[in-house]
């Protein structure tokens, strides 16, 4: 079902995206250090949010690579405090009464 709605979802994308294009198909002038250049418009902003999105991924990358160090030192300390409880269990009980 989760796969119905997301292709379902991603159809509405690409329609919604062709749209945009036809609607933005005039051409601007696009100049940078060496020049300048005729493209459409839907060409520029489609290369944006490429851009935008490879940004994005990279600021969110350092969180996900600081969560799962985090997480590798957890592991850590949860296996010495296991190691640990069996030790103590392992213990014989003495009863000095």
């Amino acid at each position: 079902m989760k796969r119905v709605i997301y292709l379902i979802l991603a159809m509405i994308l690409i329609i919604v995206g062709i749209y945009f294009a036809v609607l933005n198909a005039d051409n601007v002038t696009l100049h940078y250090s060496f020049g300048s250049t005729e493209v459409p418009l839907s060409f520029i902003l489609v290369i944006a949010m490429i851009i935008g999105a490879l940004l994005g991924v990279a600021a969110s990358a350092s969180l996900f690579v600081g969560s799962r160090r985090e997480i590798a030192k957890l592991k850590k300390k949860v296996e010495v405090a296991e190691k640990e409880v069996n030790n103590l269990r392992s213990i014989p009980l003495r009863d000095e009464h």
